[in-house]
């Protein structure tokens, strides 16, 4: 099938989490897969289940999204974590908003399809800068854009500079203010794969360097 959309999947250790994912990604999608400075070899399983694979020595959330932009060649490209905690069929509503027009950036919205899946201090969090968001410049999203789709083009002349935790949160910034029509729909929030570790709900000191990532953003 003709590929539609590239899938940018930003990694540190996920090996465990791409061998049930991979498989699983709808057709239509490359998948890119950015390691971002494995040592479990992610790498070579993102390769074995037929991923274009891309090294960025630079550790940050950021920096490894920002690497998968710049690898993608489709007209369409989507992001999501690759630890196993979304479903990659959730990406095609997010693209067909896109395709149609009635977005130019479409996005998911957590919704933890057991308890525990999202700790408290990553989901208050979250609250917060959401919160901040709307208030200060009418976002329309109520979460910060773990999975999203939109243009490639649009995307790099967006100039999204952060190489850290703040990346989706400056994407959302200044999306809204240079007026993005941003729509915004449910994605089931999965637990993570075993084997696999979160790097910012993982843990109260994970969370709270991403928030200050999140807050230097906004600052």
């Amino acid at each position: 099938m003709e590929t539609v959309c590239d899938l940018v999947l930003p990694c540190r250790d996920e090996a465990a989490a791409l061998v049930d994912l991979l498989p699983r990604v709808p057709a239509g999608f490359a998948v890119v897969v950015v390691d971002n400075g494995s040592t479990d070899g992610t790498a070579g399983q993102a390769a074995r289940g037929g991923a274009t694979v891309v090294a960025e020595p630079t550790p940050g959330y950021g920096a490894a999204v920002h690497a998968g932009l710049l690898a993608a060649t489709s007209e369409y490209v989507a992001f999501m974590d690759g630890d196993g905690s979304f479903d990659a069929a959730d990406l095609l509503p997010l693209l067909d908003d896109v395709r149609t027009g009635r977005a130019d950036l479409a996005v998911g919205r957590r919704r933890p399809v057991a308890r525990g899946v999202w700790p408290w201090h990553a989901r208050l969090g979250n609250g917060l800068v959401v919160w901040w968001l709307r208030r200060r410049i009418g976002m329309a999203a109520h979460d910060i854009a773990p999975i999203r789709v939109c243009r490639r083009q649009d995307l790099l002349d967006l100039d999204v500079r952060d190489r850290r935790f703040g990346y989706p949160v400056e994407l959302l910034q200044k999306a809204t203010v240079a007026g993005w029509l941003v729509s915004e729909r449910d994605v089931g929030y999965h637990p993570r794969a075993l084997g696999t570790r979160s790097k910012v709900s993982g843990s109260v000191r994970g969370t709270a360097l991403a928030a200050r990532d999140f807050w230097r953003v906004l600052a």
